[in-house]
């Protein structure tokens, strides 16, 4: 183990050190992420910072990503947000009053198993089908499911 001086603040160092201890000053080969403009070690396949890929990956390099060597992997993709559904209070209102007890206004919202549950039990022998009105009525319009 020898000491060298650091390029940047010209102190002394270890020259196995990867960086200077007092600025910083890095000894490996850098490179700017393409992504976020990072610097990151010249070597890397995936910036430090933002965690993009920056590197083609080649079969012949034996790099693996998301710990699958097969063909078969599938890049994973951010959940499905399901946006609200906008409803008419009126139309709603109605179909409860009329249908409400065969669930027609739980159709309406996009609520098929609740329709269903209201279709074979009569809006949930009426007690359902009674609150159902109350809650609609007090509502805004429109209102999203």
């Amino acid at each position: 183990m020898a000491l060298i001086n650091c390029p940047e603040c010209k102190r002394e160092i270890s020259d196995t050190a990867r960086n200077c201890p007092h600025c910083g000053y890095s000894f490996e080969k850098m490179k700017f992420c393409k992504f976020c403009g990072e610097k990151i070690p010249e070597d890397s396949i995936i910036c430090v910072k933002c965690g993009r890929q920056v590197e083609n990956t080649t079969p012949n390099k034996g790099i693996v990503i998301n710990n699958v060597a097969n063909a078969s992997a599938r890049p994973s993709y951010p959940p499905i947000v399901r946006q609200p559904k906008q409803v008419d209070k009126v139309v709603a209102l109605i179909l409860c009053i009329l249908f409400g007890y065969l669930g027609a206004h739980k159709f309406y919202e996009g609520s098929a198993g609740m329709g269903l549950l209201y279709l074979f039990t009569f809006g949930l022998f009426g007690i359902g089908w009674f609150v159902d009105i109350i809650i609609i009525a007090t509502r805004p319009n429109p209102y999203y499911v």
